[in-house]
Protein backbone atom coordinates (compact mmCIF):
# COMPACT_ATOMS: atom_id res chain seq x y z
CA UNK A 1 0.00 0.00 0.00
CA UNK A 2 1.36 3.40 -1.00
CA UNK A 3 1.34 5.83 1.92
CA UNK A 4 3.41 8.57 0.30
CA UNK A 5 2.79 12.14 1.40
CA UNK A 6 4.25 15.56 0.75
CA UNK A 7 6.25 17.65 3.26
CA UNK A 8 7.32 21.22 2.61
CA UNK A 9 9.60 23.85 4.13
CA UNK A 10 8.57 26.64 1.72
CA UNK A 11 10.74 29.35 3.29
CA UNK A 12 13.87 27.18 3.04
CA UNK A 13 13.53 25.62 -0.42
CA UNK A 14 10.87 25.21 -3.08
CA UNK A 15 10.99 21.48 -3.72
CA UNK A 16 8.59 19.12 -1.94
CA UNK A 17 9.84 16.17 0.10
CA UNK A 18 7.93 13.01 -0.81
CA UNK A 19 8.07 10.36 1.89
CA UNK A 20 6.42 6.95 2.05
CA UNK A 21 5.78 5.86 5.64
CA UNK A 22 6.29 2.23 4.57
CA UNK A 23 9.92 1.27 4.08
CA UNK A 24 9.20 -2.18 2.66
CA UNK A 25 6.81 -5.12 2.92
CA UNK A 26 7.98 -8.44 4.35
CA UNK A 27 5.78 -11.53 4.14
CA UNK A 28 2.77 -9.32 3.59
CA UNK A 29 3.51 -7.13 6.64
CA UNK A 30 4.27 -3.46 6.12
CA UNK A 31 7.45 -2.32 7.87
CA UNK A 32 7.33 1.39 8.67
CA UNK A 33 10.19 3.87 8.66
CA UNK A 34 9.06 4.96 12.14
CA UNK A 35 9.91 1.56 13.59
CA UNK A 36 13.20 1.36 11.71
CA UNK A 37 14.28 4.80 12.93
CA UNK A 38 13.31 4.02 16.54
CA UNK A 39 15.20 0.72 16.36
CA UNK A 40 18.24 2.47 14.91
CA UNK A 41 18.23 4.93 17.80
CA UNK A 42 18.04 2.12 20.34
CA UNK A 43 20.91 0.22 18.70
CA UNK A 44 23.16 3.28 18.65
CA UNK A 45 22.32 4.01 22.28
CA UNK A 46 23.26 0.46 23.30
CA UNK A 47 26.49 0.56 21.27
CA UNK A 48 27.45 3.84 22.94
CA UNK A 49 26.76 2.38 26.39
CA UNK A 50 28.84 -0.72 25.66
CA UNK A 51 31.75 1.36 24.38
CA UNK A 52 31.75 3.57 27.46
CA UNK A 53 30.93 1.00 30.16
CA UNK A 54 34.52 1.10 31.44
CA UNK A 55 34.19 4.83 32.21
CA UNK A 56 31.66 4.06 34.92
CA UNK A 57 33.45 0.93 36.10
CA UNK A 58 30.93 -1.64 34.88
CA UNK A 59 31.49 -4.64 32.60
CA UNK A 60 30.03 -4.24 29.12
CA UNK A 61 28.30 -7.63 29.48
CA UNK A 62 26.38 -6.32 32.49
CA UNK A 63 25.48 -3.14 30.62
CA UNK A 64 24.15 -5.22 27.73
CA UNK A 65 21.96 -7.29 30.07
CA UNK A 66 20.44 -4.15 31.57
CA UNK A 67 20.07 -2.53 28.15
CA UNK A 68 18.29 -5.58 26.74
CA UNK A 69 15.71 -5.88 29.47
CA UNK A 70 15.48 -2.12 29.92
CA UNK A 71 14.61 -1.73 26.23
CA UNK A 72 11.84 -4.31 26.45
CA UNK A 73 10.40 -2.68 29.58
CA UNK A 74 10.80 0.72 27.94
CA UNK A 75 8.69 -0.29 24.92
CA UNK A 76 6.00 -1.69 27.21
CA UNK A 77 6.11 1.43 29.37
CA UNK A 78 5.93 3.75 26.33
CA UNK A 79 2.84 1.99 25.04
CA UNK A 80 1.19 1.68 28.46
CA UNK A 81 1.72 5.40 29.21
CA UNK A 82 0.11 6.32 25.89
CA UNK A 83 -2.79 3.91 26.36
CA UNK A 84 -3.61 5.13 29.88
CA UNK A 85 -3.78 8.79 28.96
CA UNK A 86 -5.26 8.30 25.50
CA UNK A 87 -8.14 6.48 27.16
CA UNK A 88 -8.87 9.66 29.09
CA UNK A 89 -9.59 11.37 25.77
CA UNK A 90 -13.37 11.43 25.17
CA UNK A 91 -12.75 11.34 21.41
CA UNK A 92 -11.07 7.94 21.62
CA UNK A 93 -13.08 5.42 19.62
CA UNK A 94 -12.08 2.59 21.98
CA UNK A 95 -12.39 4.53 25.21
CA UNK A 96 -11.60 2.35 28.25
CA UNK A 97 -10.97 -0.68 26.01
CA UNK A 98 -7.42 -0.92 27.38
CA UNK A 99 -6.59 -4.32 25.90
CA UNK A 100 -7.63 -3.38 22.38
CA UNK A 101 -5.83 -0.05 22.57
CA UNK A 102 -2.66 -1.61 23.98
CA UNK A 103 -2.41 -4.38 21.39
CA UNK A 104 -3.05 -1.97 18.50
CA UNK A 105 0.52 -0.73 18.64
CA UNK A 106 0.83 -0.77 14.84
CA UNK A 107 -1.77 2.00 14.80
CA UNK A 108 0.76 4.25 16.58
CA UNK A 109 1.19 5.55 20.07
CA UNK A 110 4.49 5.42 21.97
CA UNK A 111 5.16 8.02 24.65
CA UNK A 112 8.77 8.93 25.44
CA UNK A 113 8.20 9.51 29.13
CA UNK A 114 6.51 6.15 29.42
CA UNK A 115 9.55 4.59 27.77
CA UNK A 116 11.93 6.30 30.20
CA UNK A 117 9.86 5.26 33.22
CA UNK A 118 9.48 1.68 31.98
CA UNK A 119 13.17 1.40 31.13
CA UNK A 120 14.29 2.68 34.53
CA UNK A 121 11.87 0.44 36.42
CA UNK A 122 13.03 -2.55 34.38
CA UNK A 123 16.68 -1.68 35.02
CA UNK A 124 16.05 -1.43 38.78
CA UNK A 125 14.43 -4.87 38.89
CA UNK A 126 17.07 -6.54 36.70
CA UNK A 127 19.95 -4.92 38.59
CA UNK A 128 18.60 -6.34 41.84
CA UNK A 129 18.12 -9.82 40.38
CA UNK A 130 21.50 -9.92 38.62
CA UNK A 131 23.42 -7.98 41.32
CA UNK A 132 24.52 -5.20 38.97
CA UNK A 133 25.52 -1.76 40.24
CA UNK A 134 22.63 0.43 39.09
CA UNK A 135 23.75 4.03 39.62
CA UNK A 136 26.83 3.86 37.35
CA UNK A 137 24.80 2.21 34.60
CA UNK A 138 21.95 4.74 34.63
CA UNK A 139 24.52 7.43 33.91
CA UNK A 140 25.07 5.65 30.60
CA UNK A 141 21.32 5.22 30.27
CA UNK A 142 20.80 8.98 30.43
CA UNK A 143 23.15 9.49 27.49
CA UNK A 144 21.52 6.56 25.71
CA UNK A 145 18.09 8.13 26.15
CA UNK A 146 19.37 11.35 24.56
CA UNK A 147 20.65 9.39 21.56
CA UNK A 148 17.33 7.58 21.26
CA UNK A 149 15.29 10.78 21.56
CA UNK A 150 17.48 12.62 19.04
CA UNK A 151 17.18 9.94 16.36
CA UNK A 152 13.69 8.70 17.20
CA UNK A 153 12.08 12.12 16.67
CA UNK A 154 12.83 11.81 12.97
CA UNK A 155 10.28 9.02 12.93
CA UNK A 156 7.76 11.73 13.83
CA UNK A 157 8.99 13.71 10.83
CA UNK A 158 8.25 10.79 8.51
CA UNK A 159 4.77 10.42 10.04
CA UNK A 160 4.14 14.21 10.03
CA UNK A 161 3.28 14.18 13.73
CA UNK A 162 4.53 15.83 16.92
CA UNK A 163 4.37 19.19 15.15
CA UNK A 164 3.47 22.48 16.79
CA UNK A 165 0.86 25.19 16.48
CA UNK A 166 0.69 27.50 13.44
CA UNK A 167 3.47 30.04 13.49
CA UNK A 168 4.43 33.22 11.70
CA UNK A 169 4.53 32.67 7.94
CA UNK A 170 8.05 34.13 7.70
CA UNK A 171 9.59 31.60 10.11
CA UNK A 172 12.43 30.10 8.03
CA UNK A 173 11.89 26.54 9.24
CA UNK A 174 8.08 26.57 9.32
CA UNK A 175 6.75 23.36 7.81
CA UNK A 176 3.60 21.98 6.23
CA UNK A 177 2.51 18.78 4.51
CA UNK A 178 -0.45 16.70 3.42
CA UNK A 179 -1.10 15.14 6.83
CA UNK A 180 -0.39 18.38 8.68
CA UNK A 181 -2.89 20.24 6.52
CA UNK A 182 -5.50 17.56 7.16
CA UNK A 183 -4.93 17.74 10.93
CA UNK A 184 -5.12 21.54 10.96
CA UNK A 185 -8.36 21.39 9.01
CA UNK A 186 -9.80 18.87 11.50
CA UNK A 187 -8.81 21.22 14.35
CA UNK A 188 -10.57 24.15 12.70
CA UNK A 189 -7.27 25.97 12.02
CA UNK A 190 -5.99 27.39 8.74
CA UNK A 191 -4.80 24.33 6.79
CA UNK A 192 -2.38 26.48 4.79
CA UNK A 193 -0.54 27.74 7.89
CA UNK A 194 3.05 26.77 8.58
CA UNK A 195 3.66 24.98 11.87
CA UNK A 196 6.54 24.61 14.32
CA UNK A 197 8.65 21.50 13.55
CA UNK A 198 8.65 20.38 17.18
CA UNK A 199 10.28 17.09 16.26
CA UNK A 200 13.28 19.07 15.00
CA UNK A 201 13.44 21.27 18.11
CA UNK A 202 13.54 18.24 20.38
CA UNK A 203 16.00 16.35 18.21
CA UNK A 204 18.46 19.26 18.21
CA UNK A 205 17.96 19.87 21.94
CA UNK A 206 18.78 16.23 22.68
CA UNK A 207 21.80 16.30 20.35
CA UNK A 208 23.18 19.32 22.17
CA UNK A 209 22.47 17.68 25.53
CA UNK A 210 24.26 14.51 24.47
CA UNK A 211 27.37 16.44 23.42
CA UNK A 212 27.46 18.39 26.70
CA UNK A 213 26.89 15.37 28.96
CA UNK A 214 29.25 13.16 26.97
CA UNK A 215 32.17 15.46 27.77
CA UNK A 216 30.91 15.95 31.32
CA UNK A 217 31.01 12.16 31.77
CA UNK A 218 34.62 12.02 30.57
CA UNK A 219 35.98 14.96 32.58
CA UNK A 220 33.80 16.26 35.40
CA UNK A 221 31.48 13.54 36.77
CA UNK A 222 31.77 13.46 40.56
CA UNK A 223 29.20 10.89 41.74
CA UNK A 224 27.35 7.87 40.37
CA UNK A 225 23.94 8.85 39.03
CA UNK A 226 24.99 12.45 38.36
CA UNK A 227 24.73 12.20 34.57
CA UNK A 228 21.25 10.70 34.79
CA UNK A 229 20.06 13.55 37.01
CA UNK A 230 21.50 16.03 34.54
CA UNK A 231 19.74 14.20 31.71
CA UNK A 232 16.41 14.49 33.51
CA UNK A 233 16.96 18.22 34.08
CA UNK A 234 18.12 18.85 30.52
CA UNK A 235 15.42 16.85 28.77
CA UNK A 236 12.63 17.96 31.10
CA UNK A 237 13.47 21.64 30.66
CA UNK A 238 13.46 21.41 26.88
CA UNK A 239 10.38 19.20 26.75
CA UNK A 240 8.40 21.59 28.95
CA UNK A 241 8.89 24.43 26.45
CA UNK A 242 8.45 22.29 23.34
CA UNK A 243 5.30 20.63 24.69
CA UNK A 244 3.70 24.06 25.04
CA UNK A 245 3.89 24.40 21.25
CA UNK A 246 2.47 20.98 20.38
CA UNK A 247 -1.14 20.40 19.41
CA UNK A 248 -1.24 16.60 19.83
CA UNK A 249 -0.44 16.34 23.55
CA UNK A 250 -2.00 13.80 25.90
CA UNK A 251 -4.22 15.54 28.44
CA UNK A 252 -5.44 14.78 31.94
CA UNK A 253 -7.85 17.22 33.56
CA UNK A 254 -7.04 19.93 31.05
CA UNK A 255 -3.30 19.70 31.67
CA UNK A 256 -0.68 18.43 29.24
CA UNK A 257 0.55 15.30 30.98
CA UNK A 258 4.06 15.27 29.51
CA UNK A 259 4.56 18.97 30.20
CA UNK A 260 3.59 18.58 33.85
CA UNK A 261 5.81 15.52 34.19
CA UNK A 262 8.69 17.32 32.44
CA UNK A 263 8.53 20.29 34.83
CA UNK A 264 8.11 18.14 37.94
CA UNK A 265 10.88 15.67 37.05
CA UNK A 266 13.32 18.41 36.02
CA UNK A 267 12.70 20.33 39.26
CA UNK A 268 13.06 17.22 41.42
CA UNK A 269 16.24 16.10 39.63
CA UNK A 270 17.72 19.60 39.98
CA UNK A 271 17.06 19.54 43.74
CA UNK A 272 18.72 16.13 44.06
CA UNK A 273 21.67 17.29 41.97
CA UNK A 274 22.28 20.32 44.18
CA UNK A 275 21.76 18.27 47.36
CA UNK A 276 24.31 15.60 46.37
CA UNK A 277 26.82 18.24 45.27
CA UNK A 278 26.50 19.93 48.66
CA UNK A 279 26.95 16.61 50.44
CA UNK A 280 30.13 15.99 48.46
CA UNK A 281 31.47 19.37 49.48
CA UNK A 282 30.83 18.60 53.14
CA UNK A 283 32.05 15.02 53.40
CA UNK A 284 34.55 14.69 50.57
CA UNK A 285 34.68 10.95 51.21
CA UNK A 286 32.65 9.69 48.27
CA UNK A 287 34.35 7.23 45.91
CA UNK A 288 32.75 6.54 42.56
CA UNK A 289 32.30 2.88 41.71
CA UNK A 290 34.76 3.12 38.80
CA UNK A 291 37.48 4.04 41.31
CA UNK A 292 36.82 1.18 43.74
CA UNK A 293 39.06 -1.88 43.98
CA UNK A 294 36.09 -4.12 43.21
CA UNK A 295 35.42 -2.41 39.90
CA UNK A 296 39.09 -2.25 38.90
CA UNK A 297 39.58 -5.93 39.66
CA UNK A 298 36.51 -7.03 37.70
CA UNK A 299 37.46 -4.96 34.67
CA UNK A 300 41.08 -6.13 34.82
CA UNK A 301 40.00 -9.79 34.92
CA UNK A 302 37.50 -9.19 32.12
CA UNK A 303 40.09 -7.51 29.91
CA UNK A 304 42.58 -10.30 30.64
CA UNK A 305 40.08 -12.93 29.49
CA UNK A 306 39.38 -10.99 26.30
CA UNK A 307 43.10 -10.61 25.58
CA UNK A 308 43.72 -14.30 26.28
CA UNK A 309 40.86 -15.28 23.97
CA UNK A 310 42.26 -13.06 21.20
CA UNK A 311 45.72 -14.55 21.58
CA UNK A 312 44.27 -18.07 21.48
CA UNK A 313 42.39 -17.24 18.29
CA UNK A 314 45.57 -15.90 16.70
CA UNK A 315 47.46 -19.03 17.75
CA UNK A 316 44.72 -21.29 16.37
CA UNK A 317 44.76 -19.40 13.07
CA UNK A 318 48.53 -19.75 12.83
CA UNK A 319 48.28 -23.46 13.68
CA UNK A 320 45.70 -24.07 10.93
CA UNK A 321 47.89 -22.21 8.44
CA UNK A 322 50.84 -24.45 9.37
CA UNK A 323 48.68 -27.56 8.97
CA UNK A 324 47.60 -26.47 5.51
CA UNK A 325 51.18 -25.73 4.47
CA UNK A 326 52.47 -29.08 5.76
CA UNK A 327 49.45 -31.01 4.57
CA UNK A 328 49.53 -33.03 7.79
CA UNK A 329 47.42 -33.12 10.97
CA UNK A 330 49.14 -31.55 13.95
CA UNK A 331 49.07 -33.04 17.42
CA UNK A 332 46.93 -31.34 20.10
CA UNK A 333 48.65 -28.38 21.70
CA UNK A 334 48.40 -26.28 24.80
CA UNK A 335 45.77 -24.19 23.00
CA UNK A 336 43.22 -26.98 23.20
CA UNK A 337 44.26 -27.84 26.75
CA UNK A 338 43.71 -24.26 27.95
CA UNK A 339 40.35 -24.14 26.16
CA UNK A 340 39.28 -27.40 27.82
CA UNK A 341 40.35 -26.09 31.20
CA UNK A 342 38.49 -22.81 30.65
CA UNK A 343 35.43 -24.75 29.55
CA UNK A 344 35.49 -26.86 32.69
CA UNK A 345 35.91 -23.82 34.92
CA UNK A 346 33.28 -21.70 33.20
Amino acid sequence: MNQSSRIEFPNLFQNDIIINRIAFTLFGIDVYWYGIIITGGVILAVVYALQNAHRVGVLSDKVFDLAFWGTICGIVGARLYYVIFWNLNPENEYKYDLLRTFTGIRDGGLAIYGGVIGGVVGAIVVSRLMKIKLLPVIDLAGLGFLIGHCIGRWGNFVNQEAFGAPTASELPWGMTGDRIMADLHAQGADPNALVHPCFLYESLWCLLGFIVLHFYLRKWRTFDGEIFLMYVVWYGTGRAFIEELRTDSLYAGGLKVSQVLAIASAAFAAILFVYFKMQLQKKKEYVMYAETEESKKLIEEYQYKIKLREEQEKAKTALRRTQRELGEPTAPTIIQSEEDENGENS
